[in-house]
């Protein structure tokens, strides 16, 4: 079995179209893969996902010569090319990040024409890999599972060490996403790993915590952004990672210590782990729950502490992350879940999480949930509504921090232009003056420069140039938020 050459690790192409030619396989792997895990081979959904999958092959080996797939760290590679992250791919790379890897595979090449019936094969064996077998051993079983079913147009590479990767020079936006993969991809492991009942070590997720940790001190506007993303099918694994970058922006903002921010982010990336042992038809259940399904998705908290005893760490547990799994939906008066046995003080880091926890939850679409609340329709209730159970201390500096207009929010501003909320103020005395960028003119035509303005910005006569009117649902317009954090 030879192993590709690696030395471009590390050296995206520069090339727009080799970048679509990659963006293109990987989308289209990705598509294939969850059209097979969803369907029968036979449904028509299935027959076009993977004919698309070949009509990306073959543009990749038109291109290239060749049709390449490898992974080499937090990175996809398609033959030379490094694949940037957008917008619009960020799902498909930590999808097929997190498929190679359980299948303890580097990669993959195309090494003889295909057909629909070899992507099947390959396919399903990705999606249920030999977990019996320890990572290292993983490759040559699925090679040799492969081969049985009478395959044997594929090649198939074992990882590359990330230790080998070089660093890159990444600008702000890109180090970004980059992050926000890595979180995620780190985060459907360690779901993946508790569902089956196996043991995901803390390692990597402390890892990924520490670059959410740094990325928000740096440069917390573009990671913040990313948590507008809302990938309807992988749920819980985006809504972690959104609760742990806001958690850290928000205990930034109450003034924790470097240290306990990575003490809360891993906290926040982990809460929901205990969701890993309830149903998955319960999870993904349309419509209301009864009391029996309701009072099982409850369980969750206690769920999660258990999970985590269950984690090989190395060192020490994570017993703040314990804490705050277990008081996250208790509410300051003790109201919510579980009931606790005697009187107790949420901690700080719970009340903290429950705030970000709420948030995103209410501010995404979801299978019982098809019309979510705008962000500032959320900030406003969870500002007035004690009956939420958040600590009002906390509410107040989650808002200091997001503006009373938070990223992602439509407005309409008094000219009756639409513009989308990006950043907030960096003003504190401008909470209601977001930085926004411009979507239409004020006869509603969609604008093709998109500026970002500053609405604190006057005219010569002192009166400020825009202000905002009202918020809306950014889906009457047809506009997908995630197209303006690019």
């Amino acid at each position: 079995m030879s192993v590709p050459h690696t030395s471009a690790v590390g050296m995206p192409s520069g090339d727009p179209q080799a970048q679509r030619t990659a963006r293109g396989f990987v989308v289209a792997l990705h598509g294939a893969v969850r059209a097979v895990r969803l369907y029968p081979v036979e449904n028509s959904a299935v027959q076009k996902a993977i004919a698309e999958l070949g009509h990306a092959v073959e543009r990749v080996e038109l291109a290239d010569g060749q049709c390449r797939l490898r992974r080499v760290g937090d990175y996809v590679f398609v033959n030379e090319t490094r694949l940037r992250l957008t917008l619009d791919n960020y799902a498909a790379v930590a999808y097929v990040l997190g498929l190679l890897r359980e299948a303890g595979l580097g990669g993959f090449a195309v090494i003889a024409p295909t057909s629909p019936r070899v992507w099947v094969v390959l396919l399903a064996f990705l999606q249920a890999p030999p977990m019996e077998y320890p990572e290292d051993e993983r490759l040559d079983q699925l090679s040799a599972r492969v081969r049985q079913s009478g395959v044997v147009c594929f090649e198939f590479y074992p990882p590359v060490d990330e230790s080998d990767q070089h660093e890159t020079v990444l600008d702000a936006k890109e180090r970004a996403r980059q992050t926000y993969v890595r979180s995620l991809d780190v985060t459907r492991e360690v779901m993946s790993s508790a569902r089956l009942g196996r043991s995901a070590g803390l390692k990597r997720v402390k890892r990924a915590v520490q670059g959410i940790v740094d990325a928000i001190l740096t440069d917390a506007a573009s990671l913040i952004g990313l948590t507008t993303l809302r990938e309807f099918d992988e749920y819980t694994f985006v809504h972690s990672v959104n609760v742990s970058i806001l958690s850290v922006a928000l205990g930034r903002r109450l003034g924790l210590t470097k240290p306990q921010l990575l003490d809360l982010g891993l906290a926040a990336l982990l809460h929901d782990i205990g969701k890993s042992r309830v149903p998955l038809d319960l999870l993904n259940k349309r419509g209301s729950l009864d009391d029996r399904e309701r009072a099982i998705l409850q369980t969750h908290p206690w769920q999660g502490v258990l999970s985590m005893f269950a984690m090989p760490t190395g060192s020490a547990r994570p017993w703040r992350a314990m804490t705050t799994a277990y008081e996250h939906h208790m509410r300051i008066d003790l109201t919510g879940y579980p009931k606790p046995l005697r009187p107790r003080r949420l901690t700080l880091y719970s009340k903290i999480i429950a705030v970000a926890d709420g948030f995103d939850a209410a501010t995404t679409t979801r299978v019982y949930q098809d019309a979510p609340w705008t962000p500032a329709d959320v900030l406003r209730g969870m500002r007035d509504n004690a009956r939420l159970g958040l600590d009002p201390v906390v509410v107040k500096a989650f808002i200091n921090l997001t503006g009373i207009y938070p990223v992602g929010t439509l407005v309409v501003l008094d000219s009756f232009a639409l513009a989308m909320v990006v950043a907030a103020n960096p003003d504190p005395g401008a909470l209601s003056r977001p930085l926004v960028r411009m979507i239409t003119d004020a006869q509603g035509n969609r604008l093709s420069d998109l500026q970002v303005y500053d609405l604190t910005s006057c005219h010569v006569s002192g009166q400020f140039e825009h202000t905002i009117i009202r918020t809306e649902d950014p889906q009457r317009y047809g506009i997908n938020i995630g197209e303006y954090f690019a």
